[in-house]
């Protein structure tokens, strides 16, 4: 059972650094993978606004401590990891239990519109869910 949970541990990981990638190219003004950056807008914020390059900075910095984390990188004492690791597992699950309720924009103001909240509801929160379930991997004790 060991080795299938170290292999969703790297997974959760790999798939925390990837969306943290995505959120740099979207600070550097990509559309990936939508058309353009009206439609990434209506998708993705769930308002016609481009966040500050610095705001989406900032959430790949937040993301790749996430997975940096959630992957065991000794950042310190083992409790100060197992704690960030239970912050990200409850942001996660927060995120995406707000998603399916259709609340997010409690933690993104303005994330109202019909079709983020569709798409939050079918994708966003499930993703968020998801990670947060994977993260758990990276609470658990290694054997030396």
């Amino acid at each position: 059972m060991r080795p299938i949970l170290g292999t969703v541990r790297l997974a959760t990981a790999g798939a925390l650094a990837a969306i943290g990638v995505v959120h740099v190219a979207w600070g550097r003004g990509s559309a990936f993978p939508f058309p353009d950056r009206a439609d990434l807008q209506g998708a993705v914020i769930g308002r016609d606004v481009s966040p500050p390059a610095a705001a989406c900075y900032g959430v790949a910095a937040l993301l790749a401590t996430a997975a940096a984390l959630v992957a065991g990188v000794p950042v310190g004492p083992a409790r100060w990891r197992r704690r960030g690791v239970a912050l990200v597992v409850t942001a996660l699950a927060g995120r995406g239990m707000l998603g399916f309720a259709g609340r997010t924009d409690l933690v993104s103001p303005g994330s109202t519109s019909p079709r983020f909240r569709r798409l939050d509801r079918r994708y966003y929160a499930p993703l968020c869910l998801l990670l947060a379930a994977g993260s758990t991997t990276g609470l658990l004790r290694r054997r030396r």
